[in-house]
């Protein structure tokens, strides 16, 4: 009996990751899921009050701190809690695919501690407009709050216009040959003014944020957009590579 030695053993291909997004963002997915499931599940009405008047951004807290649950004491973390907190499974289903879409490309290019500065940084701009736009009116306590990731996520969405409407860059590896991708620079705000994508984009984005508190003129309710958390978290962000990255104009993966 011979031994036949024409057969190689063979190895089993490399599994593929189920999750294929970078696990900050799916660290922010998750923990965004699980306060709603508990929210949902878990949290009676009179539970679910006590938790968005503790976690809530009430920009009010700062008229009438005597008249609301813990003063001005939650106002230390609600400028960033809020962020987890969602009216309804449309309002965080969007989010989550907006922070998915415009959240990865930023995470694969800076990692963790950038993605959340971003994150953190753009919500709480987004507080502190929210609240200057609407206290100024107030006469009396209102159930004004601010609940939503979208001002988070606007920064990503401004952090990624700066290199994602950027050529791809490739070069020759020195020492096989092969193509290799460099990745793509990082945009100045030149590059961003003069580049037909990228200027469309963040205009439409801009403009249609800012006719927002208008709305109600034309249509007589209150949309519910959280304009200014999207204008003030995306304005942070696109500012946000700039410092992350330095004066370095090097394209990064």
């Amino acid at each position: 009996m011979t031994e036949n030695n024409n057969h190689k053993p063979q190895v089993a291909p490399a599994r593929e990751p189920a999750i294929m997004l970078p696990g900050v963002i799916t660290a922010l997915l998750g923990l965004m899921v699980a306060v709603h499931l508990a929210r949902v599940f878990s949290l009676s009405e009179a539970g679910d009050l006590n938790l968005m008047l503790w976690t809530a951004f009430l920009p009010v807290r700062f008229l009438y701190p005597d008249e609301i649950p813990g003063g001005l004491f939650p106002l230390l973390w609600t400028p960033l809690s809020y962020a987890f907190l969602h009216e309804g499974w449309e309002h965080l289903i969007i989010n989550c695919a907006w922070l998915a879409i415009f959240g990865t490309p930023v995470a694969r290019r800076y990692g963790v501690v950038p993605v959340l500065a971003v994150f953190a940084l753009s919500s709480i701009a987004g507080a502190a407009l929210y609240a200057v736009t609407t206290l100024p009116p107030l006469a009396t306590p209102m159930p004004h709050y601010l609940v939503g990731a979208s001002g988070g996520i606007s920064g990503l969405t401004g952090a990624a216009c700066r290199f994602m409407f950027q050529p791809l860059l490739v070069a020759r590896d020195p020492a096989t040959g092969e193509p290799r991708a460099l990745g793509r620079r990082l945009a100045s705000f030149r590059d961003l003014a003069t580049h037909g994508n990228a200027r469309f984009f963040i205009l439409l984005w801009l403009v249609m944020n800012a006719a927002a508190p208008f709305l109600p003129l034309l249509f007589g309710a209150d949309s519910g957009i959280s304009w200014q958390a999207h204008l003030a978290g995306f304005i942070v962000g696109l500012l946000a590579p700039s410092v992350i990255e330095g004066r370095r104009m090097e394209p990064k993966a």
